[in-house]
């Protein structure tokens, strides 16, 4: 079995973060380990408060994971200060890790900065050049390519600029109102447009992490980029079409909604 590891923030209510990457990690086939980088209080309305891991304490969780079961892929979600992506980008570096998926998760929903400016020079400057592959959001992908993006075309040249700033391929994702969840991958000189489907549901919370950990869980098994991408995003699509309708606010997906064993249909009619 591959190995897929994903450092990232803990969700209590599970639909993003670690908990959804390892659910995510799982149902596509390989073993998911995680490396904790930041406590969450939070649910479907929103982020109530958060404890960020010490240096030393994630850095004692990647040397041991990496001690004893190696991985084949690594996802990196929320990192929010310049020491822990430090130490992240070090243990990357030392270990030779191969197929390393960032999710740069720098702005909220909302449009507000989650990371303080010297955080994101350190991202920038340490940890997205070690990259194969960088999955901002629009708002994400005007910090990291310096414009505008405001249409079709403006995607296109912000991931050229990110691919090339950071000589990682760079799937800018859709959304924000600017088409219908079609993502572009900018790599090597040429890009292509993965098409996707507008899902009426309401209920997208954890759909990056979930992108970007499927992404990983393929890379890890060997496909290759194009492939493990259009895989993810039809995993995601099934997850959202599954229309799991929990919490008060922007609920999560179903994840599990492949499961077809015993153990899931004991007790579905109780």
């Amino acid at each position: 079995m591959k190995i897929a590891l994903t450092i990232a923030g803990s969700d209590s209510s599970a639909g993003a973060g670690i908990q959804a990457d390892i659910k995510t990690m799982t149902l596509n086939g390989v073993y998911a380990e995680s490396a904790i980088t930041a406590l969450t209080a939070q649910n479907t309305t929103g982020v109530y408060d958060i404890l960020e891991s010490s240096p030393e304490f994630l850095k004692a969780q990647l040397d041991a994971i990496f001690d004893d079961i190696y991985p084949d892929s690594v996802k990196i979600g929320m990192v929010s200060s310049k020491a822990l992506i430090e130490v992240i980008a070090d243990c990357l570096k030392e270990r030779k890790t191969k197929n390393i998926v960032v999710d740069p998760v720098m702005v909220a929903t909302s449009g507000s900065k989650l990371l303080l400016d010297d955080s994101i020079e350190t991202l920038m400057q340490k940890l997205l050049p070690l990259a194969d592959l960088l999955t901002p959001n629009i708002p994400e992908a005007e910090i990291l390519s310096g414009i505008e993006i405001k249409s079709i075309d403006d995607m296109e040249e912000a991931a050229k600029i990110i691919s090339e700033k950071f000589s990682c391929k760079t799937l800018i994702k859709g959304g924000h109102k600017l088409n219908d969840a079609n993502d572009y991958l900018y790599s090597e000189g040429k890009g292509v447009w993965f098409k996707g489907e507008r899902i009426d549901n309401p209920n997208t919370h954890g759909t990056g992490c979930t992108l970007s950990s499927a992404i990983a869980a393929n890379l890890s098994k060997g496909f290759s980029m194009e492939e493990a991408i259009k895989m993810a995003k039809d995993f995601l699509s099934a997850a959202l079409k599954d229309g799991l309708n929990l919490g008060k606010g922007s609920g999560p997906m179903n994840h599990a909604f492949d499961i077809k064993d015993k153990y899931k249909k004991l007790g579905e009619n109780r």
